[in-house]
């Protein structure tokens, strides 16, 4: 599982074809261009035995370099560490290699035109001097601003992307329009500043204690994914209200009215709170933000209470003599009240 979300990190155009992670198939990605590639893996998954399948396109780009990946085939660990050295030596077989791009026939610039024409000039964002991406932006039924990115080809109808494009905004109105009223009535912790793209919001609940979900952008009126921040003695409430009161969840009212009825709980609002009041800094590294993250541990003792990034706590414990770790997890005393402590550490996160 780790293995498929770096692969899907790396190379979020190459998709696994079978449940045994033995083909895959999809797009590599190097300076703006994507090329089609199929990898064949053996039952037992070694590398030095797999077959790789490409466009004619990018085979003709790395012609020279065919000894080169063999080498990289049999010394490379896992398919991940592949992708990572084949995505680098395609970046360098590009910018040693003449510009393979064959002329479009003049219909094709005459087509465009006319598309743009008819979509109208004031959409268009962006168009490269070769005619072949253009970023184009709309609007959706609720004035949101969205923004699309197209690299052409000759088969391509500016027009029915556009449109397709549409239709997507309309489908993930519901989506928005529930993280919207998200952002707009409570205080959102994580992310600081929310793409269109996000589906998770960290939302404060009162001090160090704060609630994570994940929405689904196709089932918005679902129940999220939930997860509890902050001690125990604040959010195993919180569980237990929510374990008992999922069966009220009603698809036909607001995300945010069903977790607050859920959770019986009114979220701070943002007219009379402000931010700071739940931003809490770490108590090791006296920050709010370490590298994107913001402190997502608490010491369980309500006296204390103090917050602490995971990262910054992990180090700490662990420069402890007293301290003691079985497997993930590790054993210790809070820096501030000295009261037992516990960490279940994720390598993700560290």
């Amino acid at each position: 599982m780790a293995g498929t979300r770096a692969l899907l990190r790396h190379c979020p155009l190459l998709l696994p074809q079978d449940r045994h992670g033995t083909a895959y198939e999809g797009f590599v990605t190097a300076q703006g261009r994507d090329f089609h590639i199929r990898i064949l893996l053996p039952v037992d998954l070694q590398l030095k035995n797999a077959r790789i399948e490409c466009s004619w396109r990018l085979k003709r780009i790395l012609h020279g370099y065919r000894h080169i990946l063999k080498q990289r085939l049999h010394s490379c660990p896992d398919l991940v560490s592949f992708m990572v050295e084949l995505k680098t030596v395609l970046e360098i077989a590009l910018k040693n290699t003449q510009d393979l791009h064959i002329p479009r026939p003049p219909e094709y610039y005459s087509c465009l035109v006319r598309d743009l024409e008819i979509l109208g000039w004031n959409r268009v964002v962006y168009v490269d001097t070769g005619l072949t991406t253009v970023k184009l932006k709309a609007e959706d039924l609720c004035g949101r601003q969205h923004l699309i990115t197209l690299k052409l080809n000759a088969k391509n109808s500016l027009i029915d992307i556009y449109n397709q494009f549409l239709a997507a905004l309309e489908s993930l109105k519901k989506f928005w329009d529930a993280l919207d009223e998200i952002d707009g009535k409570t205080w959102v912790l994580e992310p600081e500043n929310p793409t269109r793209s996000a589906t998770t919001r960290r939302i404060a609940i009162g001090n160090n204690v704060s609630v994570n979900i994940e929405v689904d952008p196709h089932h918005p009126n679902m129940l999220p994914e939930c997860y509890f921040l902050g001690a125990d003695h604040e959010v195993n409430p919180l569980r237990t209200k929510l374990n008992n009161n999922m069966h009220l969840w009603d698809p036909e009212i607001s995300l945010l009215q069903n977790l607050r009825e859920l959770l019986e709980i009114d979220f701070p609002s943002r007219a009379v709170l402000e931010k700071s009041d739940f931003a809490k800094d770490c108590g090791i590294c006296y920050a709010y933000r370490l590298d994107g993250s913001t402190p997502d541990h608490v010491c369980d003792d309500p006296r204390c209470g103090q917050p602490f990034h995971q990262a910054c706590l992990y180090e700490w414990l662990q420069g402890l003599p007293t301290s003691r770790q079985s497997f993930n997890v590790i054993f210790g005393e809070c820096p501030y009240c000295n009261k037992p402590l516990t960490l279940k550490s994720s390598m993700k996160k560290l």
